[in-house]
This record gives C-alpha cells, structure tokens and sequence, in this order.
C-alpha cells in the first residue's frame, strides 16, 4: 500500500502550492466519479494553510464534487447497456434477480441513499456510478448530492475555521467514525418518521 502513501503526499503538497485550489477542484472532481483518494485531506490542508478561505475551499470542493457526481451518474448511465450482459454472465452472484432488488431499493430511496453516500467516508463515486445505472431521478441525485457533499465539507470547513490546527488531527482520527454515527442517526429518525 505503499503507493497510495505516495498518492497521499502527493496530494498533500499541493497545498503549498499556488494551485491548491486547482487541484483541489480536479481532486473533489475526479474522486466523485473514479479517484480513490477523497479531497478532504486536501481541503484540511488549505484550509489550514489559510483559514479565512476555510469556507471557500469548501465551496470549491461541493461544486466540483457534485459535478463529478454527475460525470459518474453519466458513466453508469451511459456504459451499463453496453456492458449489461457481462455483469450477469461473467460476475459470480451477480444476477438479474439481485440487479431488480438493488435497482428497487434506489428508486425507492434514492435521495436517502445518495445523501447518505455523499456524506459518510463510504466512496461516493459506487454511488454515482450506480445512481446512473439504476436511473433515479436525475434532479434528485443532483440535489441530495449538493446537500450531502456540501455538509460534509463546509462541516470541516467550519471546524478548521473555529478551531484551527488543534481539530486536524481530531477530524483525520475521528471523522469516518463521526460520519457513520451521523448517518445512523439520521436513517434511524427517518425510520421513525416513515
């Protein structure tokens, strides 16, 4: 795993340079459809690095992450009929019948699933790809995308701009956890609720 260290610090030092928003755009972008290294670290950095623009960065990071969101609903969307039948013939356990449920379920709840996805430490980018392979309603993925991406980086945003240095070691220890629990709790008031 040596690699994705490397990947890691790679991304880490464009915070020190002058296309750390930049890259910080392509990163939300690109981790939102294919990427494997999600932008939070990198927003951490700069935000970190210049505090004041803490809610900026943010921004930056939503609107690119929503808009790779939406290159990845179009790459699900776009290549499962070509590729269809070689999910079912060549992928062990992959079958039609599991395919219909799994296609019910986000058509049933498909706002909750992709907000859900866009804000826990879950790769959003299955979610994406898997939104446009299902065919949920499209203004809707974009919606739960912008609300859910959006409170996930302004969230760290507003911790580094309150906090500073002392919360980014507790975000980068604790933050997959905290997502989870918000998650949780948030699927259980909607349980409740329905």
């Amino acid at each position: 795993m040596k690699w994705i260290r490397n990947l890691y610090d790679w991304i880490l030092h464009w915070a020190k340079t002058p296309y750390g928003v930049p890259a910080l755009f392509i990163l939300a972008f690109a981790e939102s459809s294919f990427f494997p290294i999600p932008p939070d670290i990198l927003l951490i950095a700069l935000a970190l690095s210049v505090p004041t623009k803490a809610f900026r960065f943010a921004l930056v990071c939503s609107v690119a992450s929503v808009l790779g969101g939406m290159v990845g609903y179009g790459i699900g969307w776009g290549l499962w009929a070509s590729f269809k039948p070689v999910f079912f013939d060549y992928i062990p356990g992959f079958t039609e019948e599991r395919f219909l449920y799994i296609e019910g379920l986000y058509k049933e709840y498909d706002f909750w699933i992709v907000f859900a996805a866009g804000f826990t430490p879950i790769p959003y980018k299955i979610f994406t790809i898997l939104a446009g392979v299902t065919g949920i309603n499209f203004p809707i993925f974009i919606l739960a995308s912008a609300l859910s991406r959006s409170a996930r980086f302004f969230l760290v945003a507003g911790l580094i701009y309150k906090f500073g240095p002392r919360i980014s070691e507790f975000i980068d220890k604790y933050f997959n956890w905290l997502t989870l629990a918000f998650t949780v709790l948030l699927v259980g008031a909607f349980l409740i609720l329905k």
